[in-house]
C-alpha cells in the first residue's frame, strides 16, 4: 500500500514551499487509496515549540489536508538509538572530533588546491587513546561512512539520476551534543513506518543519495522519490528570505482560500494550466507528479487573490452565512446581500466595507460639473426603505427633469450613492441602502 509522508520541523510556521511537498505526498496518497502520515521532526528540543506544533495541524485542517496518523520524532529516540548501534556494529558509524573551525580550515584547503571539499576521513585513523582524550576533552560526533560507489535512482521529476559518493562527505547523524539529526531520523522512519513514496524539494538531491546507502545498510526498502523544483519569486529571485512572509497562517490572514491557494500550489510548475477547483478531492482527481518539471518555477503571491475572488463566486449562501451575520447583516437580508456583493468581493475581509456602505452611506464622489445635477436627482430620491424598482422609476424621473441620459445620467448617480464607479448591479443594491450621505452634501 501507498504510504507517504509530510515531516515539518516545528521551529517556524510553514509556508508555501512546506506546503507544495505536503500537498503533493498528500494527492499521491490520497489517488492511490493509500496513508498520508504527518510526522513532526522535533528532534531539536531547544528550538522545537508547541505552538508552532499546533499551528501546523491548524494550517493543514484549514487546507484539508488531512493526516490518517501523527508521529513525534522526539517519542522514537530509541529507535534511532538502536539503529546508530546497528551501524557502529557493521562498521558504517565512526565518530569525529573536528571542531567547526577546523573542518572550515580543511575545505578552504582542498577548495585551494581543487579539490571537492569532501570530508577526508581523518577520524578514522586516530588511535583509541586519542580519542578518549578528545572525547573528554570536546565530545564526538557520528558520521555513517559511505561505499564510495555511484548511486542511482530513478526520480519521479527529475527521471535517472547518478551520484558519486566519493564526491559527498560522510554525513553527521549524531551531533556531539547527542542530538539525531534529520538524515538517520528520516531513514529510520521511513523504513519502519513503510514509507513507499517520498516527495521533497531538489535541494534533497544529495542527501537522497546517503540516505539511500542508509536505508540499504539497515535493510530497508528504498521508497521512489521524486524532487520537486524550488520556488522563486516573480521575476526569478530568490525566495527563501522571503519564506517567512508567505506562512499558511499570514496568507490565511490575508484573506486568501484554502482552494486558491490548494489549485495553484497543485499546479504550479507543472505543464498543465492552473485551474480553480472546487474541493479536494477534484485535485486528487487532476493529480500527476509526472506533469511537473525540474526547473525552479515562479511563485507570485498576487496570484492567489484572482483565483480567491473566483472561489469566492462560486459560493453559496450558507458558505458564508457566519462572515454575514457576523457583520450584522438581518437575516432577511443576507441573500441580497451575498446576491449583490459576491462578484465584487476580492476576499471575505471585504464584505465588511459594503456593509457599512449599505448601513451608513457612502463618501458620495461627486464630479464639479455634476454637483447641480447631483443636487437635483437627490431632491428627487425618495426617503429609504427602497426596493428593487426605486432605481428603475428614480433614474426615469431625473432623466426626464434634467434631459440626462446614458453614462451622464448613471455614473454620476452610482458614483453619488456608493462613492465608487463600479460595482453591483443599482437595481439590486438599492433595497439594502439605509442611508444616503450624497443628500447633505449639495
Amino acid at each position: 500500500m501507498t504510504t507517504t509522508r509530510f515531516a515539518p520541523s516545528p521551529t517556524g510556521y510553514i509556508h508555501v514551499g512546506n506546503l507544495r511537498t505536503a500537498l503533493m505526498n498528500f494527492l499521491i496518497a490520497r489517488k492511490q487509496g493509500g496513508t498520508f502520515i504527518l510526522r513532526i521532526d522535533d528532534t531539536d528540543q531547544e528550538r522545537s515549540k508547541q505552538e508552532f506544533i499546533d499551528q501546523i495541524q491548524r494550517d493543514l485542517e484549514w487546507l484539508g489536508l488531512t493526516w490518517d496518523r501523527i508521529e513525534y520524532q522526539s517519542r522514537r529516540l530509541d529507535r534511532y538509538s538502536d539503529a546508530a548501534d546497528r551501524l557502529r556494529d557493521m562498521g558504517r558509524f565512526y565518530e569525529c572530533f573536528e571542531t567547526p573551525a577546523e573542518l572550515d580550515l580543511k575545505r578552504k584547503k582542498q577548495l585551494n588546491m581543487g579539490r571537492p571539499p569532501v570530508y577526508d576521513r581523518a577520524a578514522l585513523e586516530l588511535p583509541e587513546e586519542e580519542k578518549t582524550a578528545l572525547r573528554a576533552a570536546r565530545g564526538g560526533y557520528w558520521r555513517f561512512k559511505l561505499d564510495h560507489e555511484r548511486i542511482e535512482w530513478s526520480d519521479g521529476i527529475l527521471g535517472p539520476v547518478s551520484i558519486d559518493a566519493s564526491s559527498v562527505s560522510d554525513p553527521v547523524l549524531i551531533r556531539a551534543d547527542g542530538q539525531v539529526l534529520y538524515t538517520l531520523a528520516s531513514v529510520v522512519d521511513d523504513t519502519e513506518m513503510g514509507v513507499t513514496d517520498v516527495v521533497r524539494g531538489s535541494d534533497h538531491v544529495t542527501n537522497t543519495a546517503t540516505q539511500i546507502q542508509i536505508i540499504r545498510a539497515l535493510g530497508g526498502a528504498v521508497p521512489q522519490f521524486a524532487h520537486h523544483s524550488l520556488l522563486t519569486g516573480p521575476q526569478g529571485e530568490a525566495l527563501s528570505k522571503r519564506l517567512g512572509a508567505l506562512s499558511i497562517k499570514d496568507l490565511r490572514a490575508q484573506g486568501v482560500e484554502p482552494m486558491a491557494l490548494l489549485s495553484l500550489m497543485a499546479r504550479l510548475g507543472s505543464s498543465d494550466p492552473v485551474e480553480l477547483r472546487g474541493s479536494v478531492d477534484e485535485l486528487v482527481e487532476g493529480f500527476d507528479i509526472t506533469r511537473f518539471g525540474a526547473a525552479p518555477t515562479k511563485f507570485d503571491e498576487r496570484d492567489l487573490f484572482p483565483l480567491t475572488a473566483r472561489h469566492l463566486q462560486t459560493l453559496g449562501l450558507a458558505d458564508v452565512a457566519e462572515d454575514i451575520a457576523a457583520l450584522g447583516v438581518p437575516d432577511d437580508q443576507a441573500a441580497r446581500f451575498w446576491a449583490v456583493t459576491r462578484e465584487n468581493i476580492t476576499t471575505r475581509a471585504d464584505l465588511r466595507a459594503w456593509w457599512e456602505m449599505c448601513r451608513d452611506g457612502a463618501e458620495p464622489v461627486i464630479d464639479e460639473e455634476d454637483r447641480d445635477f447631483v443636487a437635483q436627482a437627490m431632491a428627487l430620491l425618495p426617503e429609504p426603505p427602497f426596493d428593487e424598482g426605486t432605481w428603475a422609476a428614480w433614474t426615469a424621473q431625473v432623466k426626464e427633469a434634467t434631459g440626462r441620459k446614458g453614462r451622464g445620467l448613471f455614473m454620476p448617480l452610482r458614483k453619488a450613492l456608493t462613492g465608487q464607479a463600479h460595482g453591483p448591479e443599482m437595481a439590486q443594491l438599492m433595497p439594502l441602502l439605509q442611508k444616503v450621505r450624497a443628500r447633505g452634501s449639495q
